[in-house]
């Protein structure tokens, strides 16, 4: 009961507040709630985020996961194994009291290519192809999410985008915003519903087939990132490719399990903490099954490390405007 009545009172918050709440850019424009914005022709599409609040986490049953890989075995898990109880929770409310946009969609190659090119991300030109289990190579340039950058790499375009803007306000998001923007006002698995097809979501269909022990012939497979604006990807707020496509990198530190941190200040300042070795992962990708795309699913990789299967979205802070 308590949960049914904080989701109705948090997304009547969103409501409230978005209906006042107005943010200026550094060249004076001042967006609102939903907006999109781009503040130069390299720079990613921004949403303007609501400010409000949920529950963060996955609730014991959410995930439909019926086997666990540990240290080279595989063992089966039960929709309460705590190896899904403790990654996942446990639930708390937090309130996102920083008024943030959201990049609307994953950083591309091109847009990496254009911090490459300019003179920043340290002239790391990433990878350009997918290796294909049954076929050739696949070419993932252009509009494609940027893929074998590693967290240290993704900090450095954003701190490109501030020197192309003039201001320090873009970085990664901390898993607690991340969360927040994927759910996008829900509280079910996907921010589409209980269940998503590949048409939504871009991950591995014949996994999800094995895993439900059942055939979805509305399902496939891909296996390689498609581009940031393919397929009916967005969630209520426009934001696209929350789940799927390629995992996404955030700003968090790891943890076993949640801190239960009520406020999204409080999930920046324990993120910006040194001594910091391997950052939280969020979204599933193209190579996994349904299960690993909800938006409560929580992963982590090393600072350092790059893969050909997680890339990024950026977060630009706002400030509120005096209208």
């Amino acid at each position: 009961m308590f949960t049914k009545h904080f989701i109705l009172f948090g997304l009547l918050q969103v409501l409230m507040t978005s209906a006042r709440a107005e943010y200026r850019l550094g060249d004076g424009t001042v967006v609102a709630p939903l907006d999109v914005f781009q503040e130069c022709n390299v720079c990613p599409e921004m949403i303007v985020l609501p400010l409000g609040e949920f529950i963060m986490g996955g609730p014991p049953g959410e995930s439909r996961l019926n086997v666990h890989y540990e240290l080279g075995n595989i063992r089966p898990v039960t929709p309460d194994d705590p190896y899904i109880a403790i990654h996942e929770g446990p639930l708390h409310p937090v309130k996102i009291d920083i008024p943030v946009a959201m990049g609307r969609n994953e950083v591309t190659y091109d847009q990496w290519m254009a911090c490459v090119n300019d003179g920043g991300c340290g002239g790391h030109v990433p990878q350009d192809y997918i290796l294909m289990p049954r076929g050739p190579r696949e070419k993932i340039v252009g509009n494609h999410p940027v893929t074998d950058v590693s967290f240290l790499d993704a900090v450095s375009y954003t701190g490109w985008l501030n020197s192309k803007i003039g201001s320090d306000v873009y970085r990664l998001p901390t898993e607690a915003e991340w969360e927040y923007a994927a759910r996008a006002g829900t509280q079910t698995p996907f921010a589409q519903g209980e269940e998503v097809t590949t048409d939504q979501v871009n991950f591995l269909g014949s996994a999800t087939e094995i895993m439900l022990d059942e055939k979805r012939p509305n399902l496939v497979t891909r296996g390689k990132p498609v581009p940031v604006d393919e397929l009916d990807a967005a969630n209520g707020w426009g934001l696209r490719h929350m789940s799927g496509n390629v995992i996404e990198r955030t700003l968090s530190c790891w943890t076993e399990t949640y801190e239960s941190w009520q406020s999204s200040s409080l999930y920046l300042e324990k993120a910006l903490l040194p001594g910091c070795e391997f950052r939280v992962t969020r979204g599933g990708g193209y190579f996994t099954a349904m299960d690993y795309a909800r938006v409560a699913v929580r992963g982590s990789g090393k600072e350092d490390v790059g893969s050909t299967v997680s890339g990024f979205r950026v977060l630009r802070e706002l400030r509120h405007g005096s209208r």
